[in-house]
């Protein structure tokens, strides 16, 4: 203040001590107005959710969130773009299989077009008992909504599919013989459903020979994985009783707050993967919020250098490494490959991009990194970003990567084009270089070491025929017949390893004389898997050939014979001999999915039909994302009110 005193004397007709005391006055309040603005945009920062506010005030570059299907990063908008065909082109040929046409209708409500289910009255109380359950998921949810334009809306979800998810018979089959063996497939799951509630209620599987529970280690504390793996399965066989008391546990004792050594990947596919899909189907905002929590708990496994998750995370802590077992502390293809479908749902009902962001992270670092061969090894490290040792295997360590792949591109309404291409020149370094022909004629998938062919596959490797089938469609026009050809051959050959109990062993090779066989006595046993199964199934409603529902009736004895026994059902530890020892575990996934797909099996087409649906790779059914119908719906929506 001197030095301006000084220079205000120089002005003529000016007071110094008046000038001085105006100026003192307008400095003050120039001082007090700077201060209050910096306050404001201080506070704007500080906000519990300041992004949408931080979008007025800065510029598109610097704060960009990705939703799904309009992605705010380059890279997500190019994988989820409108839909270009919403129609499915049959593929064509003279020889071979014939792929049934699916033709895509536009979506109207079906609602009105429901009609009631056969059977008499108990049927007619199972359509009481659910339109009760979803009435008053509908109520919850309809005023949970409306307020937020970025909350999702359930009605908007079931408007948008093209049929009823239950079907319009609840997937009843016209032919007795075929609803006989539906109608025993249900009885099995109850059966297995009693037991476990029976004897292990609240644990994660029955042990059925000695009539106890089994917790494990893989879920990091939490508790009851056979209810939340079951919640879709007795909903969609209307097994109603035996569903709400599931949804009771849930809602009263499933405790997410667990600090215990989780498998990043098993918590996933069953528990959120479970939750989301019995959301899906009824509605129940429960289980929207309960998948939405523990996702958030999944999270810190993140937190690598490279953004590619460890495998292992406590989920009170957050603390994450990977396997001990894991070559050089890396993560597994499998695992760390088997969350998209799962995490691109958790950011469509929270309205949080973080999800998205994390797997669309790994998908850009794979893309980024060498491929030998072009080929996925089953070891990254999640520091170095780069490939470990060069195992590659269409089974276990690498399996579900690649079904996640197609199914990516599946649900996104065939749009997301980057998992498209992935896909498909993923499956043509796969049949350069692991396709094989046995002696015997038979179609395999041998695992890759290093560039030494192993001749050997395993029984999780026997998904691929289904997914080979379910992608061929949409390959190219030329090698359409041609996958779903390679689809039968490699589903046929899986048949085939199912010895002459009818059930199949863990791996089986084709060396030595062998063929589809088990050499070694550590691979002859069957833990209730569901990989054969499954692509029976998929084989079914692509080709409607008969003999794939034979198949699975065989199956379905073979479990009736060797592995049911008085207190549930149980694996077996040798398929090749009939006087069969027990290994005392009734896998929660036997529920998921093994009895789910043989009752899809034996069920019409629109049940959870194909052209709404895909299954995770626990069997969880969850919807395609039609982005352009909602936001058509939104539209309409808003015009309507103004």
């Amino acid at each position: 203040m001197a030095k301006l005193s000084m220079v205000f004397r120089k002005l003529p007709g000016v007071s110094a001590s008046g000038m001085g005391l105006r100026l003192s006055q307008k400095f003050m309040f120039l001082l007090f107005l700077s201060g209050l603005v910096t306050l404001c945009f201080g506070a704007l920062f500080f906000l519990p959710d300041s992004v949408r506010l931080k979008r007025i005030f800065l510029s598109k570059t610097e704060i960009q969130p990705v939703t799904v299907g309009s992605g705010s990063e380059n890279d997500v908008r190019e994988h989820l773009k409108r839909p270009k065909d919403q129609g499915m082109t049959s593929a064509k040929g003279e020889a071979g299989i014939k792929l049934k046409s699916q033709s895509r209708k536009p979506p109207v409500s079906y609602e009105a077009t429901e009609v009631r289910l056969a059977g008499g009255k108990a049927q007619e109380d199972l359509n009481l008992s659910r339109s009760k359950t979803e009435s008053a998921s509908e109520k919850v949810t309809s005023s949970n909504h409306g307020a937020n334009s970025d909350t999702f809306s359930y009605k908007k979800f079931r408007r948008c599919l093209f049929k009823p998810p239950l079907g319009r018979d609840n997937g009843r089959p016209v032919d007795p013989q075929t609803n006989e063996r539906r109608e025993k497939v249900r009885e099995m799951m109850k059966f297995a459903w009693d037991n476990y509630k029976r004897y292990a209620w609240g644990k994660n599987e029955l042990r059925p020979l000695t009539r106890n529970g089994h917790i494990g280690n893989m879920f990091g504390g939490l508790r009851g994985a056979s209810i939340v793996d079951s919640l879709d399965t007795l909903y969609i066989m209307g097994l109603m009783d035996e569903y709400n008391d599931a949804k009771e546990w849930v809602k009263t004792s499933l405790d997410l707050n667990s600090n215990g050594e989780a498998s990043l990947f098993e918590v996933n596919i069953r528990y959120v993967g479970g939750l989301l899909s019995a959301y899906y189907l009824t509605g129940e905002e429960l289980f929207k919020n309960k998948a939405v929590e523990l996702g958030e708990k999944l999270l810190p496994a993140f937190n690598t250098p490279t953004g590619i998750p460890r495998g292992v995370i406590n989920l009170g802590s957050g603390t994450s490494w990977s396997w001990g077992w894991a070559s050089a502390g890396s993560s597994i293809l499998a695992e760390f490959g088997t969350l998209h479908l799962e995490f691109v749902h958790l950011t469509e009902l929270s309205s949080n991009p973080v999800y998205t962001e994390k797997v669309m992270n790994i998908r850009k670092l794979l893309n980024k990194i060498e491929k030998p061969h072009g080929l996925y090894p089953n070891f990254l490290s999640p520091v170095s970003g780069n490939w470990v040792q060069h195992h590659v295997s269409i089974g276990g360590l690498g399996d579900s990567f690649y079904e996640y792949l197609i199914k990516s591109y599946l649900m996104s309404d065939k749009t997301d084009d980057d998992a498209k291409k992935m896909y498909y020149t993923a499956l043509e370094a796969i049949e350069a270089n692991l396709v094989q022909k046995s002696p015997g004629g038979l179609t395999y998938m041998a695992e890759w070491r290093g560039g030494i062919l192993d001749h050997k596959m395993g029984h999780l490797a026997c998904f691929s025929g289904g997914m080979i089938g379910i992608g061929a469609d949409d390959g190219a026009p030329e090698k359409r017949q041609h996958y779903l050809d390679l689809a039968a051959e490699i589903t046929h050959t899986c048949h085939e390893s199912y010895t002459p109990t009818k059930l199949g062993p863990e791996a089986f090779r084709f060396d030595s004389g062998a063929e589809a066989t088990a050499t070694r006595l550590s691979d002859r046993y069957y833990i209730l898997r569901p990989e054969v199964i499954e692509s029976y199934m998929y084989m079914w409603r692509l080709t409607h050939d008969p003999k794939y529902r034979e198949w699975g009736w065989e199956a379905v004895e073979a479990l009736e014979q060797h592995c049911r026994v008085e207190s549930g059902f149980s694996g077996i530890r040798d398929v090749y001999t009939t006087s069969v020892s027990h290994d005392n575990m009734q896998q929660s996934f036997f529920l998921s999915e093994t009895l789910k797909y043989l009752y899809l099996l034996f069920s019409d087409d629109d049940l959870l039909s194909l052209e709404d649906w895909v299954f995770n790779t626990e069997a969880h059914p969850l919807p395609i994302i039609r982005n352009s119908c909602l936001q058509d719906d939104a539209t309409q929506e808003k015009t309507a009110s103004e």
